[in-house]
């Protein structure tokens, strides 16, 4: 099972590597990430594994918008499925 991660907000030291140590910790495997930065304005989007974490999925959707409020950006974790639905042309 994949989950979407988006990272937005204002460009600063140690966004990735929050994120990151967060997944890491909880057992969410990065399976592809892009990352680009527009007028120093941070945005990130990744794909990652979502079939074994080490809490469940409302749980870790919590704790990365806590995550993101302690360092002043907004990440949002969607299932897959929920996000090609709602991102559909």
């Amino acid at each position: 099972m994949k989950g979407i991660i988006t990272v937005l907000g204002k460009d600063k030291v140690g966004i990735i590597a929050k994120v990151c140590t967060y997944l890491a910790e909880h057992n969410l495997n990065i399976l592809d990430i892009s990352q680009t930065i527009v007028q120093d304005y941070f945005n990130m989007m990744m794909i990652v594994d979502i079939s074994a974490p080490s809490k469940s999925f409302e749980a870790i959707v919590e704790d990365l918008q806590r995550v993101g409020e302690e360092i002043g950006v907004e990440i949002k974790l969607q299932h897959e499925d929920i996000f090609n639905i709602m991102h559909r042309i």
